[in-house]
């Protein structure tokens, strides 16, 4: 399994939309396997196919040991309440910010093999869950912050750049 090379933001594709995973087949397994290797040496809880320059409906986390993948998910309902949780990004390493995001949401979603789930999700599921879909429509994590913070974090992240560079 390999290490897929992870795009940097602002990397255009990071902008688009995925396609929908249509054959469910080896290529889409090998594919979250190869993401899952990736995400992991990044190091990341999240990634998209997006991340890694491929431009399909594929998402895998992993929280506390657990491996989900989820093929063309979708938020379905989210609820009143909001939360915050710091958020980052494998493609913009080295610098988090809270986002406020809704505290729960019902995600639609199909396996690997094309089978079609529901999963309700609150805490940092929720989180990811929103974060990662948000980065399969091109949305990324950034977007959800104002202005000023958003202009804060792209600084921090030049600075880490930059220092990276000069070692």
């Amino acid at each position: 399994m390999p290490l897929l090379p992870i795009l940097r933001y602002p990397h255009p594709i990071l902008r688009r939309s995925a396609e929908p995973v249509t054959i469910f087949d080896g290529a889409v397994e090998a594919l979250a396997c190869d993401l899952l290797e990736t995400m992991r040496a990044a190091p990341g809880i999240g990634i998209t196919a997006p991340h890694c320059g491929v431009l399909s409906r594929l998402v895998v986390i992993e929280l506390d040991r657990a491996v989900s993948r989820f093929a063309n998910p979708r938020v379905v309902w989210t609820s009143p309440e909001t939360a915050r949780h710091p958020e980052g990004s494998v493609s913009l390493p080295g610098v988090v910010e809270e986002v406020e995001r809704p505290a729960r949401v019902r995600v639609a979603f199909q396996d690997l093999a094309g089978a079609l789930h529901e999963v309700e999700a609150d805490g940092l599921l929720a989180v990811c869950l929103q974060h990662e879909i948000d980065q399969l429509d091109g949305v990324f994590w950034l977007d959800r912050l104002s202005r000023l913070k958003r202009e804060r974090v792209l600084k921090r992240y030049e600075k880490l750049r930059r220092g990276a560079a000069d070692a």
